[in-house]
């Protein structure tokens, strides 16, 4: 299958962490594993099981199969740098998770359906990729006529910030990316470090 259709928590409440972004997130209220074993104490995890763990959490958290994951990281390792820092910010620049950060949704899934749409505009174009590279200086937009769709309005309505990295203006509706944000403005919580630990094996 090409994405996972069952619970969206259970990664969640099995890492004891909100991976989803939800305030709703039934890990707030039960923050132990799935199953009737749940509240026992966590079983010990082997240092590839933390690996494979950290991998899946990042995975889960941008909606990205295990070959894309993987195509990434090893575009992350032939770039300048450190490789985790490289990976995460690939994934923070591509253009579900931007549209997302500029408030136009008010989560990842929905931000990536205005995408698929054919909602979202990148410097005056169309584009429904939601894996798109957004690359700085970018401005990313929605259509005139998808300003008015009410999800759309409520999520805008509701943005409280957005990340440095991006300038919004209100005018016009209009995110400009900036530059690459830097490892400390990327809030994924997860030990990268692990992860090419994983795939270098």
């Amino acid at each position: 299958m090409a994405r996972n259709t069952g619970s969206k928590h259970k990664l969640c409440r099995q890492v004891g962490q909100a991976l989803c972004g939800s305030a709703k997130c039934p890990v707030h209220k039960r923050p132990y594993p799935p199953g009737q074993h749940g509240p026992t104490k966590r079983k010990k995890i082997s240092e590839y099981g933390l690996q494979l763990q950290e991998k899946q959490k990042l995975r889960y958290i941008f909606g990205v199969l295990e070959k894309q994951f993987r195509a990434y990281y090893e575009e992350a390792a032939r770039q300048k740098g450190i490789t985790g820092e490289n990976l995460l910010r690939q994934l923070n620049s591509r253009l579900d998770y931007l549209v997302y950060q500029a408030g136009f949704a008010r989560t990842l899934d929905g931000a990536r359906q205005l995408v698929n749409h054919g909602h979202v505009t990148v410097n005056g174009n169309k584009v429904d990729i939601a894996s798109f590279a957004v690359r700085p200086g970018n401005v990313i937009s929605l259509r005139e006529k998808s300003h008015d769709i009410v999800v759309v309005k409520d999520a805008l309505a509701g943005v409280t910030s957005r990340p440095a990295y991006m300038d919004w203006n209100e005018n016009t509706l209009e995110a400009t990316y900036v530059r690459y944000p830097s490892r400390e403005e990327m809030p994924q919580q997860v030990q990268e470090s692990m992860i090419v630990e994983f795939y270098s094996r």
